[in-house]
């Protein structure tokens, strides 16, 4: 389990790097509710990101971006909504990516989907 754990902040970190290098500017990471987590609040101009990160080191058991259902995703909808009620914040839109990280011969492949749902 441990090493899962260290994958899975690892590439959060490498997600973090990536989304910054695109510019986006983070604004939290790991913020946590009663209803769930989100992984990376990210803006994007006047879009709010709320960013799900999937780090896998294989495919035994399905891609990292297969691993990230509807459920999830309406999860991340809802999640989305209550950062903003905690932050007082306006934002023009707001957009629900995944960055999805698979690790090939000790290299990550990125795969960054926006607006998922």
């Amino acid at each position: 389990m441990a090493a899962k754990h260290e994958l899975g902040r690892y590439g959060e970190q490498v997600a973090v790097d990536y989304l910054l290098a695109q510019g986006m500017q983070i604004l939290d990471r790991n913020w946590r509710c009663p209803d769930g987590e989100i992984d990376v609040v990210a803006q994007e101009g006047r879009t709010l990101v709320v960013v799900e990160v999937k780090t896998r080191s294989g495919q035994s058991h399905g891609t990292a971006f297969e691993a990230v259902t509807e459920a999830k995703l309406a999860r991340l909808r809802l999640l989305a909504v209550r950062w903003l009620g905690a932050r007082h914040r306006r934002f023009d839109a707001i957009r629900v990516d995944v960055v999805a990280l698979e690790r090939f011969a000790g290299d990550f492949a990125i795969r960054h989907e926006r607006g998922v749902c």
